[in-house]
């Protein structure tokens, strides 16, 4: 009995050594993982574009394209002989562009004229058996009055036909002397060739009519850009914009949106884009809308110049004392703090709020934060304690945060499905500049640092 009794205590102490060890393990492993979450920083400065770095600001693609384009469309009817010019050719009014083959037009003129003088003849014919009938009508007695009166209405009948088909054959032989007279077609402005279509009038892609030549004017300048249905609602019309030079950040232009184009929307799969850990879908289809901006000076500016828009705010204002993005602030409206590095761990920092800027969603801060401070943007799972780095290009938030990935250009954080906060994407196929700017040709929104 005594012997069964060791045996179960034995048992039983085992069991709680193995659970114990468990536990021990499972918790120790715990606790290393939570070491191990490095949480990435950044500077005041970096982010808020007092130093090299800057915010994000949402930017468009946007060409440098002319005020007036004139599309030359061909004569279907008639075939090009020969093109007087090549793309990129400066012209002037008047400046010869194509010619159309006149060898058919000539042969139809010779038709013409043939059967314009077959109907002369056939008229004069028509009058003298009139004229015959009519003598004869006259020497006929009562009988035979009927008869010569349905002949010779029949006559004028076939005479009117003719006479009626004499103009419509001279009308004919107008347009083909005009034609052939003015067989090489010429500009009506002075500009540059901006295409040739020298194949099918019609786009394979879109169905869409295609001009056989277009013409840009030089002089006034205004900027296209484009916009699909995910972003519609951040630009208006009336709305003004700041254009940014590509190879210089500092040169800048203004402008106005005159026209977002929601008639002539053009469908693409994003345009480019897609969603980062996802797949390529209908359900990634989009419609593209080019909208228009009109520039208050073009001085400096070439026609196809590629150029970077974003919705003029105030940013370019200069503001006294330190502001800071409304989305790296916790409880603004009550107890205001900053997720901040202090020697190498995580705090709450408690900040003063001043003004707020609800054009550029901005908060002036009083007091609690420098612009050497290294901060962090709000996310589930932050603890105070937690090691933090500064990350690398703009880089922020946790090491294996549960909610998404963290781009690293210093942007709005990404959620599960790739989208931007306020449902935009990054093109996957855009280009990376040197000031961090992502965006794409096509014009699709990014997240840009301004300078």
């Amino acid at each position: 009995m005594k012997k069964k009794t060791a045996i179960i205590a034995g048992a039983v102490l085992a069991a709680a050594v193995v659970a114990g060890s468990a536990l021990w393990y499972f918790l120790g492993r715990n606790t290393d993982s939570a070491s191990d979450n490095v949480v990435y920083v950044n500077t005041v400065e970096m982010l808020t574009g007092l130093g090299s770095g800057s915010g994000s600001i949402n930017r468009f693609a946007g060409v440098i394209e002319s005020q007036q384009t004139w599309e030359v469309q061909q004569d279907n009817e008639k075939t090009v002989k020969d093109i007087l010019v090549q793309t990129g050719q400066n012209v002037e009014i008047g400046t010869p562009l194509f010619t159309y083959d006149t060898a058919k037009m000539e042969q139809d003129l010779s038709q013409a004229q043939l059967d314009l003088e077959k109907l002369d003849n056939d008229i004069t014919n028509t009058k003298s058996q009139i004229e015959q009938l009519q003598k004869e009508k006259k020497q006929a007695d009562k009988d035979n009055q009927l008869s010569y009166t349905m002949e010779i209405q029949t006559l004028e009948t076939e005479m009117k036909r003719s006479e009626y088909e004499k103009k419509s054959k001279s009308v004919e032989i107008g347009k083909l002397q005009d034609s052939i007279q003015n067989a090489t077609v010429t500009s009506e402005i002075a500009g540059v060739v901006k295409s040739i279509n020298n194949g099918s009038n019609t786009n394979i892609y879109s169905g869409e009519s295609q001009a056989f030549m277009t013409i840009l004017a030089l002089g006034d300048y205004r900027v296209k850009g484009s916009i699909n249905e995910q972003n519609m609602s951040s630009i208006m019309q009336g709305q003004r914009m700041i254009i940014h030079s590509r190879v210089d950040e500092e040169q800048t232009w203004s402008g106005t949106i005159s026209n977002i184009d929601r008639k002539n929307p053009t469908t693409g799969n994003n345009n480019g884009m897609s969603y980062s850990g996802g797949s390529s879908d209908s359900m990634t289809q989009t419609s593209n809308y080019p909208f228009y901006v009109e520039l208050d000076s073009s001085d400096g500016l070439m026609l196809g110049q590629h150029v970077y828009m974003e919705v003029d705010n105030g940013q370019q204002e200069k503001k006294e004392g330190l502001w800071l993005p409304e989305y790296f602030i916790n409880d603004a409206d009550s107890d205001p703090y900053v997720w901040m590095d202090k020697n190498g761990k995580l705090v709450k920092q408690t900040i003063k709020l001043g003004e707020h800027d609800e054009n550029l969603m901005e908060y002036q801060i009083l007091e609690g934060l420098t612009e050497k401070d290294a901060i962090t943007f709000p996310e589930d799972g932050l603890e105070e304690g937690m090691k933090t780095e500064i990350g690398e290009y703009g880089q922020m938030g946790q090491s294996n945060p549960d909610q998404g990935e963290m781009p690293e250009d210093g942007g709005e954080m990404l959620t599960d499905d790739g989208a931007m906060p306020d449902g935009e994407v990054l093109p996957d196929d855009g280009m990376m500049m040197d000031d961090g700017t992502m965006t794409d040709d096509a014009g699709t929104v990014g997240t840009e640092d301004a300078a």
